[in-house]
């Protein structure tokens, strides 16, 4: 998507500020859970394997007692009272021994002593039938399943065999109090919260710091449950791993297997107090983080404005000096290159000003001044030249004979077309002797000499100029007449002193003479024939001896008093001056 310049810059600046912090936030927040994790796992493995190893020597305690019931002669060589001797020193050097039975190879019970019940001599009870006889014959030391009484502690069944000749001889049954199990349970403390228990293969509760989850493992579901994080914790190889506790909390845990029984201790915390310091890191670092996001929002920001808001200057300012605003400003202070830009764009407003000024002024002057004498004025800098005076002028007059006529009937693109031809033709005339073209109607002309601009032998300077004019017309008349156009050419030159100036409004101005040598050439140039320059005496009398003019003799003209001596410029026999040769001169001698 296409973005102002301000949100570029402000979400650059942003990312280029939070990205890094935000990257460095995480990352320490990984390597510190990882590190806390590890710590929590070495606690917990630690605390589980201390009790196994706990439990594991009371375990080997009750079977060293145990095997010390089997007399070394074997069953039938022992007396009910030897085996009764064994029997109660067994459970003197073991106090969590409830019952011992001692039961021949054949199954008979031949002993049954209890601490809490009815002791039993040569019963011979038929118990080859029992889980822990028939238990016994395949495992030098069984263990039982749990057994649950109300309101005590729960008990499981062990039972050992001596052998002769790889028959079992004897068996010996003992129920186990748990409680000793319980004591080293109960003793295990990580945190506030922490606490272990001990399960056996099928995921049963053996022992646990409260007596009511040791009889709710009896349940199938629960132990299901336990069955699974037995089964992940051994998976894990000794790493803590989350999960839920009976109560659906989220807990860190950790075990260790009770090797000899099968059973597994399970260590375990409660998250939120196992990853408090964790947690209350994450809490410092997003509250940091946060202010650093609203700090990094308000730089950014702040640096995005004063990035963009020069910039939105000069497209502004840009824009109004394009429309032509050349007057207006663009201040920036912010000491840079944009502030020299800045500059820049006032200096160039200020010369396009001075450009445009001096292009009008040109575009005025040339309206009436050869574009050469149009520069001179303008680069001069002065235009009270312009100004209203008094100077010595030639006037020249010039028109096209018959055009009244011809404009009458001729098409108006035809009539466009001749006037087009004589213009350019004269124009560049006008323009290379640099004289000064004052007014111009349909197809009349008016054309001043030695004003505004002086210029060296004026009356001979006009002639010659007229000699042109006339020669480039008469050219073009030969054309107009090969298509039909019954046209001709004639001129009037007058010199004398007259008032000249620029005349006119605000708007519109025209550099014009006004005097009575203006009036004679306007006359002399209505009398001019097709092909006829007519001069006055103050001009002839200024040319030199060879230019080849005819007396006409005096004539009286509407207007003017008296009578004018009349003289005809024979255009094709006077010498044309080499007017480019003469300007180089002029410079070089500049």
């Amino acid at each position: 998507m296409r973005r102002s310049l301000f949100q570029k810059y402000f979400l650059v600046l942003f990312a280029a500020a939070i990205f890094p912090m935000a990257a460095g936030s995480i990352s320490n927040t990984w390597f510190s859970y990882v590190d806390q994790h590890a710590i929590l796992s070495a606690l917990l493995q630690s605390e589980a394997t201390s009790a196994a190893v706990k439990i594991e020597s009371f375990l080997d305690s009750i079977q060293l007692a145990l095997g010390s019931t089997i007399p070394p002669e074997g069953s039938n060589m022992a007396s009910v009272k030897q085996l009764r001797l064994l029997a109660v020193r067994a459970m003197h050097q073991a106090s969590g021994i409830l019952s011992i039975s001692i039961v021949d190879g054949t199954g008979a019970e031949r002993l049954h002593i209890s601490r809490t019940g009815k002791n039993r001599t040569e019963s011979g009870a038929d118990r080859s039938g029992d889980p822990a006889v028939v238990g016994v014959r395949t495992a030098k030391v069984w263990y039982g399943p749990v057994i649950y009484r109300p309101g005590s502690e729960p008990s499981i069944t062990m039972a050992m065999a001596s052998y002769d000749n790889l028959v079992v001889a004897n068996s010996v049954i003992a129920e186990i109090s748990l409680k000793p199990i319980w004591l080293i349970v109960s003793e295990i403390r990580v945190g506030r919260s922490g606490q272990g228990f001990v399960i056996d293969q099928a995921g049963r509760i053996i022992a646990h710091p409260a007596i009511s989850k040791v009889m709710q493992g009896a349940d199938e579901k629960a132990a299901l449950a336990l069955r699974e994080l037995q089964d992940a914790i051994a998976a894990a190889g000794g790493t803590a791993i989350a999960s839920r506790n009976a109560e659906n909390e989220r807990v860190v845990t950790a075990g260790a297997p009770v090797a000899a029984a099968g059973w597994t201790v399970i260590v375990e915390q409660s998250q939120a107090e196992a990853f408090a310091p964790l947690y209350a890191s994450l809490w410092r670092t997003g509250g940091l983080l946060f202010l650093a996001t609203v700090l990094a929002a308000v730089l950014a920001y702040w640096l995005a404005r004063r990035m963009s808001g020069p910039i939105l200057l000069l497209e502004e300012g840009a824009l109004k000096i394009g429309a032509g605003q050349f007057d207006h400003r663009i201040n920036i202070s912010t000491g840079d290159e944009l502030e020299r830009l800045a500059a820049r764009f006032n200096q160039m407003a200020q010369e396009l000003a001075t450009s445009r000024d001096r292009a009008e002024r040109l575009t005025r002057l040339k309206r009436f001044l050869a574009p050469q004498v149009a520069e001179l004025v303008e680069k001069a800098g002065d235009e009270r030249m312009l100004a209203g005076q008094r100077a010595e002028v030639v006037a020249v007059f010039s028109d096209l004979r018959g055009f009244t006529a011809f404009s009458a009937h001729a098409e108006p693109e035809n009539l466009m077309q001749v006037l087009r031809e004589y213009y350019e033709a004269l124009g560049a005339i006008i323009t290379k002797y640099e004289a000064t073209l004052t007014s111009f109607s349909a197809d009349g002309l008016m054309i001043l000499i030695n004003a505004p601009v002086p210029c060296e032998e004026p009356a001979l300077h006009a002639v010659k100029m007229a000699v042109d004019m006339q020669d480039s017309t008469q050219e073009l008349i030969s054309g107009w007449r090969q298509r039909g156009y019954e046209i001709g050419f004639g001129m009037g030159l007058a010199m004398g002193w007259a008032t000249v100036g620029r005349i006119g409004y605000e708007a519109r101005a025209d550099y014009t003479a006004i005097g009575n040598v203006v009036n004679l050439a306007s006359r002399l140039c209505s009398s001019a024939e097709d092909g006829q320059i007519l001069i006055d005496y103050s001009v002839a009398r200024h040319l030199p001896g060879n230019t080849p003019i005819v007396d006409l003799g005096t004539r009286q003209f509407k207007g003017l008093e008296g009578h004018v001596r009349v003289y005809n410029v024979e255009a094709r026999r006077i010498e044309r001056p080499n007017l480019d040769s003469a300007e180089n001169d002029a410079r070089e001698k500049g």
